[in-house]
């Protein structure tokens, strides 16, 4: 391989493989959005059909690639302004009808808003799989005794199925945030004056949310986000690191029914899934700092905190949804092993105590 090979210097992943969803995230399908926020505005904007139907077959046709956009974007700031020239270039006569009263801004924002929609489907689906899958787990093993652990120690018997339980409700909680998350069309112009009918028609084109307001530096759906995710990826990690101490070898009460191998180490079973979903844990608060960072934003348009918006937010994103992926994987081949479980109750501290309590608790349920 040389630094010539095709794609050699591009950023696949190689160092991210918590990520999920990089094909509906990644330059290509950005830039699918921007032409497709630019073919919507063009299509309210009153355009006559002919020239809606030009910008949307030149749209269509556009040969441009992220990396020559990426390296035209740097003159601007942005990538909106060279896409923008290129699109008015292709439409030809009709160019006038591309961008008309738009900023930058609005056509980016709107793009990763149609971004951000499609990358939350899966992410609620894969949640959902994982609600189901800890519902039978708790149902299974509500009977199921282990040691409740408390500042790492052990305290008093629990039961598998209340921690499956308690697994599922901070997922269903992270679904509900992300759920009610309705991600909004961008249109108010150079400073945030146009007509607000326009930018419902946008909204309704693009099947996205009518914003009361533009939100240029407004970014209350930024916020909004970036919250969610760090919530649903907060709620994941809970589950993966529950995982990790219980499927230590000396505790050996849960494990991945497909983990890892290891380089050097042909014996390990590794808890790989577990690993990924806590390494995305640790990342997305930090990813929604910078997030909730951009609501201080000077103006009606603001230099840098925009700015600074883009790749945090689609990083957090991508790892909340290799999260639930992974998350899902996790759960649907989880292994619990009650006789270790039940094992463990007389490994240390007040051995008697807790094994009577776990007996007559079990008594009593008969």
């Amino acid at each position: 391989m040389t630094s010539d090979d095709a794609g050699s210097w591009a950023d696949v992943g190689l160092l991210a493989p918590a990520r999920g969803a990089v094909r509906e995230s990644g330059d290509e399908a950005v830039l699918r959005a921007m032409l497709a926020a630019e073919v919507a505005l063009t299509r309210v904007s009153g355009a006559p059909a002919e020239a809606a139907e030009a910008v949307a077959a030149a749209a269509r046709e556009l040969a441009v690639r992220p990396a020559e956009l990426a390296a035209r974007a740097r003159a601007g700031g942005n990538p909106v302004i060279p896409l923008v020239e290129l699109l008015r270039a292709a439409a030809g006569e009709h160019a006038r009808w591309v961008h008309p009263g738009a900023t930058s801004q609005d056509i980016l924002d709107t793009a990763l808003m149609l971004v951000t929609r499609d990358i939350l489907r899966p992410i609620l689906a894969d949640l959902d799989a994982v609600a189901r899958a800890l519902t039978a787990l708790a149902r299974e093993h509500r009977d199921t005794p282990m040691a409740a652990r408390t500042l790492t120690q052990q305290a008093v018997p629990t039961t598998f199925g209340l921690k499956a339980a308690g697994w599922r409700r901070l997922v269903l909680d992270a679904r509900a945030r992300l759920a009610a998350l309705a991600p909004p069309a961008q249109l108010g112009g150079p400073a945030g004056t146009l007509d607000p009918a326009l930018t419902a028609a946008f909204a309704r084109e693009l099947g996205l949310a009518e914003p009361p307001l533009p939100w240029h530096v407004l970014r209350t759906p930024i916020a909004d986000l970036a919250g969610a995710l760090a919530f649903a990826s907060g709620a994941l990690g809970k589950l993966a690191l529950d995982v990790l101490v219980l499927s230590r070898t000396e505790i050996g009460e849960l494990s991945e029914g497909v983990g890892g191998g290891s380089s050097s180490m042909p014996h390990k079973h590794n808890p790989v899934r577990s690993a990924l979903i806590a390494a995305a844990a640790r990342q997305v608060p930090a990813l929604a700092s910078v997030l909730y960072g951009s609501l201080a934003a000077e103006d009606e348009r603001p230099a840098g905190a925009w700015h600074a918006e883009w790749q945090p937010l689609r990083e957090a994103l991508r790892l909340v949804a290799g999260a639930a992926r992974d998350a899902a994987e996790l759960v649907a081949g989880l292994r619990v092993h009650p006789g270790r479980m039940r094992a463990n109750l007389t490994v240390e501290g007040d051995t008697g105590s807790a094994a009577a309590l776990v007996t007559r608790a079990l008594e009593e349920r008969q």
